[in-house]
């Protein structure tokens, strides 16, 4: 026992490389060609000799940290935000907490933790916590990620563009639901342990066994279960709770296009994908339809609060829809098509837009995800994140990328299929009587109002890069986090809540954590700048560094306490005990209001990404480094932020701090 115990420990301190999932995707290795492709080699993405879902009963469980220091870690959050009035209060408050009820609610969590090991205690109520709320998917939840340009222009146009990336998302499935898609891996020294020799040794192993042999490699396998829903699902909505529905027979795509919406089988009857050219023929069809644009769309009730679209899916079915919903929910993935062309230099805002949110009567938002092709050929992925987070997301990203560029399933010379695609496509027509009229019509409209309050702005630094940053032995994602505390600071002279997110995928059905960028580190950086102190500000800056490292790698390894007290507050509403104390108090609520709400991507294939805000008065604000330049997308409700103002304090912010990292 104490010898498992040492290699978890040890497991757990290697944790702090895992901060989001782009960082430990796994390194496909796809065929050059397409023609040089046959048979089976055509069907599969990848032929993985390990099982895809190999290591996930072994994972290691998402431990729950000890009350003790959820409470310390609570009151450091804290510090920053309070006046030492509040300060002291709240301290009196987490004491009370932590000797009654706290520790019950502790000891029940464990209990009923200890009960159900097949999963993690925040799966459940994650995914209720999603799945509860009421407000519309959009913009409050559904997040997008866009792809680069095939790097070979004469495949950028929407059909060839939009049929190699339906083909290598289908193989990307066959893979996954075959079990030969690669496990999710990070592999701590690759040049050891991402060989044959290590995939030839983890196949021999026993499953239950397989995570420690792993772990003997220096590599650390991941959850895999949210994968179970990439494809094949939806979310219905429900009044008071919606739901996960998975249909794992399926066989076609839906595609979207003036919204109208079509079907046509991509699987045959033996499973096998039908040909990139009769691909390619169905979606020309569609492209080729003159149908004009359906005026009462029913996609536009997807973007309503949950309870008012669960009623009017209720309706839908109840005059005959049935079929039609079914055939959109059950499909393997949703396909947008949309008419817009886009310049890559001027058009960052408006094209950020048409895939954050674009024209309500061309979207799903229920779909586990659509990808958007634009007339022009750029493409982006919009999720709903109720089933999941980025790993999944990430790796069929990455993969349909690299497989799709390398192996251009049609081109410019491809011969039309001899098929008739009219025979293969059908087009869902809706029965529609005047109630559905009006509330559609009420959807548009709310759709419009609440897409015309947002305001988004695009910030580029191009010489505090990642690799600027790091030659000063700096974390550049605690550098980027400073320069959003300094930017606020400068608007508003004050701090907020800020919430980053972290994976905890390392450990089996874990979701995300938060990590606090605003800390008494980062505070008093801010502060001396603000004062144009140039005494130490480089010294202070390693210290925001090293206490957000510190902070990363806690949540990482299930050591957050965000994740915890919401449990333990769960915990209380299921044995219908009062919410305690601490739950209610201002200090509370005010640390849990993300004023700041960030994410970060990185990766070669990743063009940018966005989201919304999640408070009224708040920032939603994407970042990476792309292409040797630091950029952020940065979101806000014209009603309460100044988007503008702020990116601009944003910028001369990085250039302060450029500027005395470069002084000599």
């Amino acid at each position: 026992m104490n010898n498992i115990m040492n290699v978890y420990n040890t497991y757990r301190n290697s944790l702090f490389w895992i901060k989001i999932p782009h960082r430990y995707l796994s390194v496909t290795r796809t065929s050059s060609k397409y023609h040089e492709l046959s048979g089976q080699n055509v069907q599969y993405l990848q032929r993985s000799i390990v099982d895809t879902m190999h290591f996930q009963n072994s994972l290691p469980r998402l431990p729950i940290p000890e009350l003790e220091k959820t409470c310390e870690r609570y009151i450091n959050s804290v510090k920053p935000l309070l006046t030492a009035d509040e300060l002291q209060k709240t301290i009196g408050i987490v004491e009370n907490f932590k000797s009654s009820p706290g520790k019950e609610l502790q000891e029940e969590l464990k209990s009923v933790d200890a009960k159900n090991k097949h999963t993690s205690y925040i799966s459940g109520p994650w995914f209720d916590m999603y799945l509860k709320s009421r407000t519309p998917l959009v913009l409050n939840y559904n997040p997008f990620l866009s792809f680069k340009d095939d790097p070979k222009s004469e495949f950028n146009t929407q059909l060839l563009r939009a049929t190699n990336m339906v083909f290598s998302s289908l193989r990307f499935m066959k893979s996954l639901h075959n079990n030969l898609l690669e496990p999710e891996v990070y592999h701590l020294n690759a040049e050891k342990s991402d060989t044959q020799f290590f995939r030839k040794t983890m196949r021999l192993m026993p499953k239950r066994f397989a995570w420690y042999g792993a772990y003997l490699f220096k590599a650390f396998p991941l959850d895999m279960s949210q994968f179970k829903n990439l494809f094949c699902s939806t979310r219905i909505p429900h009044l008071g709770k919606d739901e996960i529905k998975s249909f794992p027979d399926s066989r076609h795509i839906a595609v979207l296009r003036n919204g109208n919406i079509y079907v046509f089988d991509a699987i045959d009857g033996h499973g096998d994908i039908i040909p990139p050219s009769h691909i390619s023929s169905c979606i020309n069809y569609i492209l080729s339809d003159t149908q004009p644009s359906s005026k009462h769309p029913v996609p536009a009730l997807t973007s309503q609060e949950r309870d008012t679209w669960a009623k009017a899916r209720e309706h839908l079915v109840k005059i005959g829809n049935s079929e039609q919903l079914q055939l959109v929910d059950s499909a393997i993935f949703l396909l947008i098509l949309d008419d817009e062309n886009f310049d890559a230099e001027k058009d960052l805002v408006p094209y950020a837009r048409q895939m954050l949110h674009g024209h309500s009567h061309n979207r799903w938002f229920d779909k586990s995800f659509s990808l958007i092709i634009t007339k022009d050929g750029k493409a982006a992925l919009n999720f709903e994140h109720a089933w999941g987070d980025g790993v999944a997301v990430m790796r069929y990203f990455n993969e349909i990328y690299k497989d799709s560029t390398a192996n251009h399933f049609v081109g410019p010379k491809t011969l039309p299929a001899n098929i008739d695609p009219s025979s293969l496509v059908k087009r869902l027509d809706f029965q529609i009587d005047d109630q559905l009229k009006s509330e559609i019509k009420m959807a548009e409209e709310k759709f419009n109002e609440l897409t015309s309050t947002l305001q988004l702005d695009v910030m580029q630094h191009n010489l505090l890069h990642r690799e600027c940053i790091k030659s000063f032995k700096l974390s550049p994602d605690s550098i980027v986090q400073l320069g959003l505390q300094m930017a606020f600071y400068k608007l508003h002279g004050k701090f907020v809540a800020t919430y980053e997110s972290c994976s905890t995928s390392a450990f089996k059905h874990g979701r995300t954590e938060t990590v606090r960028p605003l800390t008494t580190a980062t505070r008093k950086c801010v502060e001396e700048f603000h004062k144009r102190n140039t005494t130490d500000l480089k010294g202070l800056m390693v210290e925001c560094t090293k206490v957000h490292n510190q902070l990363t790698k806690e949540a990482a390894m299930g050591q957050g306490f965000d994740r915890h007290l919401f449990g333990l507050r769960i915990m209380a509403e299921k044995l219908n005990q009062k919410v305690p104390h601490l739950f209610e108090d201002p200090s509370f609520v005010k640390a849990n209001h993300f004023v700041i709400s960030t994410s970060t991507l990185f990766g070669f294939y990743f063009s940018g990404g966005g989201f919304g805000p999640v408070v009224k008065d708040g920032f939603g604000i994407a970042y990476g480094f792309l292409d040797n330049q630091l950029g952020c997308l940065v979101s806000s409700y014209k009603t309460h932020q100044d988007g503008a103002a702020f990116v601009d304090a944003l910028r001369s912010s990085y250039d302060e701090i450029y500027n005395s990292l470069s002084k000599r």
